[in-house]
């Protein structure tokens, strides 16, 4: 293999429409907006679901249903592989010990720990929550998860 046989991938790419161009482009003069009006302003246009004034489809509906989002709770979420770098044999892993170690971005809220990853190292884990498969790799380990 030579230098002269390195290129760059092929990534096809659309050219941008060159507007207002002259005559002879096809987008010359008005750049395909049309004659006058507000779609040919600049910054014109009507907002999403504008109907020219006339009651919109989203408020002639009726309201309909709960929506719990607001109040649901938001895990932070780490898996059991990741306290095998980050921990010893015989640690106890709490909320600021996962922290410290940088294993979870949030700073407040609870932690849930998922089974990704397998553990070797037998770790006293305290979280908030903890899956299924987490408990069965945390105990077939040595070790205990209890939640709280």
């Amino acid at each position: 293999m030579r230098l002269a046989d390195v290129r760059t991938a092929y990534i096809p790419r659309k050219k941008p429409k060159r507007l207002g161009r002259g005559i002879g482009s096809g987008t010359g003069k008005t750049s395909g907006k049309g004659n006058k009006g507000q779609k040919a302003r600049s910054g014109g246009g009507v907002r999403p679901g504008f109907e020219g004034g006339q009651m919109p489809l989203f408020r002639r509906l009726p309201k309909r249903g709960f929506n719990n989002a607001r109040f649901r709770t938001v895990y932070s979420i780490v898996n059991v592989g990741q306290f095998e770098s980050a921990f010893q044999n015989g640690d106890t892993v709490d909320d600021a010990a996962i922290r410290a170690a940088h294993l979870v971005n949030a700073r407040t809220g609870p932690i849930k720990v998922l089974g990704g990853g397998d553990l070797t190292k037998r770790l006293v884990v305290r979280a908030d929550r903890f899956s299924e498969s987490a408990k069965r790799k945390i105990e077939a380990a040595g070790g205990t998860a209890a939640s709280g």
